[in-house]
Formats: structure tokens, sequence, C-alpha cells
């Protein structure tokens, strides 16, 4: 991926325009991305601001942070699983991070994201996403235990973005991860509480990583995972 200095994008002069578009320098400050990326991503921003305005697809307070709130806290993963190219993103609703590893992944030979979403108004979004940018994706209108089980072939990376608690993503991820996937979960303040509620169900060693973003953010990730008794549902909640 070959980094390039950051663009703004002309602003129409409206505060939120503006801010936006100072947001978007210093994201992509932080997070550098290819040229052909920035455009994806813009588009697919331009595209989210639309239907923001029928379809709740992030936040309204962050929406002057897109790109730094959103944008960048989502590239951030392909650091940390830099020769990754097939990956699956549990509940991707608004495109985080699944839509931005798309558009960053687009030019890469193989690459594929699996953008997995039960909401049908939020996979629309998701499929005019990918008709407007010509990303690298493919949407799976499903719940996410149904089309874990359905997906066929290596899997590098499974991810999520304010889904469901750790102990549950991680009975969710399962398959995958025996199947020789790593996890990384982007996670709020809350880790540490979240933690201890998963080492009740699950033997992990897990790896933390402070966002980059700023805030309180961490990512959590996990290569291995035992199960402390199999008498467990599927999320990792004792029966």
């Amino acid at each position: 991926m070959n980094a390039a200095t950051p663009r703004s994008k002309p602003s129409t002069g409206s505060p939120l325009d503006s801010s936006l578009a100072a947001d978007r320098a210093a994201a992509l400050a932080l997070t550098p991305v290819s040229r052909e990326t920035e455009v994806r991503l813009d588009r697919f921003i331009d595209l989210l601001r639309t239907w923001q305005a029928k379809t709740n697809l992030v936040s309204p307070s962050t929406l002057p942070t897109l790109w730094s709130r959103h944008v960048s806290d989502s590239l951030q993963l392909l650091a940390l699983a830099p020769t990754s190219k097939i990956w699956v993103d549990f509940g991707s609703g608004g495109g985080f991070p699944g839509m931005v590893l798309a558009c960053a992944l687009a030019d890469t030979p193989g690459a594929l994201v699996h953008l997995i979403e039960r909401n049908g108004k939020k996979a629309g979004f998701l499929r005019e996403a990918l008709r407007v940018t010509g990303a690298a994706a493919i949407i799976h209108l499903a719940d996410i235990e149904d089309s874990v089980d359905r997906l066929e072939g290596p899997v590098d990376c499974v991810t999520a973005r304010a889904v469901a608690p750790l102990h549950q993503l991680i009975g969710l991820a399962e398959p995958l991860i025996k199947r020789g996937a790593k996890a990384l979960f982007l996670k709020g303040q809350d880790i540490e509480a979240e933690l201890t509620e998963a080492t009740k169900y699950w033997s992990i060693e897990p790896q933390l990583h402070s966002s980059r973003t700023g805030g309180h953010g961490w990512i959590v990730e996990l290569d291995r995972i035992e199960r402390h008794t199999p008498l467990s549902h599927a999320d990792g909640s004792p029966l």
C-alpha cells in the first residue's frame, strides 16, 4: 500500500464541511493510504453522509470527526495484520471497519472482505457503497452465526467493532480462530471489565494495542482460544 500525502477535499463552506476537511487531513496523516484508496474512501464517506439522513449509520455526534473516529480507527487494523488478505467483519453496519478495509485492499490481488450484517437497510447501504467504491467485499445478509458456519476457504483475520461483549465475540469467532484466523476486536475504555468477564469462559492470551486514534480505545488481538467448559452457548455464555 503506497502512502501518499493526504490532500484536503474542497469545502463547500459549511462549518461541518470545514471541520470534516480538517479531520480528514489529520486522519490520513495518521494512517496514510494510496491516492486510489483516498478516492474510494471519499466516495464512501460522501455516500454515508447522504444515507445518514434517513438511516442511522453512525452516532450523529461523530459526524464532524468521521475520518478520525471511524475511518482512521478502522485503517489502523491493517498494520496489525499486514499480510492478511481474507477478512471477516462481524456486524458491518455503517461499514466500520469492514468497508474501510475493503476500500484499502481493493488493489491487493486476492484480497476480500466478508461483510456480515443482519439489518436489511444497513446491508442495502453496504451494497451501494460497494457499487460506488469498487471495494473488494462480499455482503452476507444474515446472522453472524449462520454466516460463519457457511464460510468456506481460508480466513486470515476476523474483526468487529461495537457489536457485542468480548466473551460473545470470541464465541462467534471460535470456528474461524480454530481454522487459523487472527482476531482483532476494536473495544472501548471498559476493556478490563470485558477481559475479566471473557476469562470466565475462555482461556486466552490477548495482546492489547492502544488505539492510534486517541481516546480510550483498544484493539484486542487473539490468536488462540480455548473454552473452559464445553457446556456453554455458541457465544461463550454458560448454559
